[in-house]
């Protein structure tokens, strides 16, 4: 058995369960960045229907 080869294996077998984890992080990240944007968003729609309660209540459509 070659060690040379087996440890080179190794050693990108390590980096690339490294990388993955990295891009996983970096996936969670957006997510969360994403997650509080929308939590931002749906906390002013509440506080503009709070304020004025006929928003949005009725649509008028004349063709």
């Amino acid at each position: 058995m070659d060690i040379a080869g087996l440890s080179v294996s190794m050693s990108q077998t390590s980096l690339m369960g490294k990388v993955g984890i990295a891009v996983l992080d970096k996936t969670m990240e957006g997510g969360e960045d994403l997650a509080a944007g929308m939590l931002k968003m749906i906390d002013a729609a509440a506080m503009e229907r709070s304020v004025n309660p006929a928003v949005g209540s009725q649509m008028d459509i004349r063709i």
